[in-house]
């Protein structure tokens, strides 16, 4: 189960070739649109693209582009009936202009895929308590069908501390795996679930440091597990890999770095909507805190060389497992 922020990620592609004449901006002609899900809607077609059963709990406005969003999830196979309509609050929606390869601009040349400017259209005032006890309710009910639950939190006012208190609450009795890709808000209320996968600014900022370099790192996370009581924290670290916290059965900690896995960076965009996906698809099939990691490390890695928020086939998955040296024991 994915409970989290939804968000339509639109993308517009086109050229600069020149000045306006009317200001110092450049022109940008567009050539072609693209509408993809994002957010807590695409951890859930991360999900479903590896083989889970993805329930989407989230919220969306009474709009296009909520409707859109339905649409788009319906094509894929995952179910919609989870996602509530508040008509007080827009659909979460960012739209990147991108300048495409053979764009000619003189004054600031961009490279492959050079994103000149996101849009944002969203509410980031928390949903009303009404909007939350209908959420609570549909988690609740889907509990016992479920074998994780994943908390896609974008500071977007889906996700508040009650929520992470009363899903935690509810879902104890079933001992499942409760893993969140927090941003700020609300990562200090996450105490007692499993584990989180920040990437290091945001496991940084949590902390109020800048990190400076491997020794400091391990310092932060030590700091982070040690004060949301997890069993395990992945920190991811772009193109360094990631870095996996846990504790040893006597109490002190056991810190692995992970190599990278990709040799293309297209797009960061969604990386670790695929991160923290395959993480938890893997503890929720019994895995080890290594191996789910060393997956979503591989994922994570395929995605990176996607354009936009991408998903990952098995057989990409599978692909990268066997040409990984060493071949990992799953």
């Amino acid at each position: 189960m994915i409970i989290g922020d939804v968000i339509v990620d639109k993308y517009i592609w086109g050229d600069v070739h020149r000045i306006s004449p009317e200001a110092p901006v450049p022109v940008f002609e567009t050539k072609a649109e693209e509408t993809g899900c994002g957010g807590a809607a695409n951890v859930a077609q991360n999900v479903a693209s590896l083989g889970g059963n993805a329930i989407l709990v989230g919220v969306i406005g009474k709009d296009s582009e909520g409707e859109n969003l339905v649409q788009m999830l319906t094509e894929t196979n995952l179910v919609t009936t989870k996602v509530c309509i508040d008509a007080e609050r827009p659909t979460s929606t960012k739209t990147r202009v991108i300048a495409r390869a053979n764009t000619t601009f003189t004054s600031c040349e961009p490279d492959s895929g050079h994103h000149l400017l996101r849009i944002d259209r969203e509410s980031k005032q928390k949903i009303s308590p009404g909007m939350r006890k209908q959420l609570l309710d549909t988690i609740v009910s889907q509990l016992p069908t479920s074998d994780a639950i994943i908390f896609a939190d974008y500071d977007k006012g889906v996700v508040n501390a009650q929520l992470i208190k009363d899903v935690v609450k509810h879902a104890q009795p079933y001992g499942m795996p409760i893993i969140a890709d927090p941003k700020q808000n609300n990562f200090w209320h996450y105490e007692g679930i499993t584990a989180v996968t920040p990437n290091h600014t945001e496991a940084g900022t949590a902390v109020h440091e800048e990190i400076t370099d491997v020794p400091h790192l391990v310092a932060v996370g030590e700091k982070i597990l040690n004060q949301l009581s997890l069993k395990a924290l992945l920190i991811t670290r772009d193109a360094k890999g990631m870095s996996l916290f846990q504790r040893k059965p006597d109490g002190t900690l056991k810190v692995e770095h992970l190599p990278p896995n990709s040799s293309i960076v297209t797009d960061v965009t969604g990386a670790g909507d695929t991160v923290v996906a395959v993480f938890t698809l893997a503890l929720a099939a019994n895995a080890e805190f290594h191996n789910a990691a060393l997956l979503s490390s591989l994922a994570g890695g395929i995605a990176v060389g996607k354009m936009g928020c991408a998903t990952v086939a098995p057989k990409e998955l599978l692909s990268a497992i066997e040409n990984m040296e060493p071949i990992p024991k799953l």
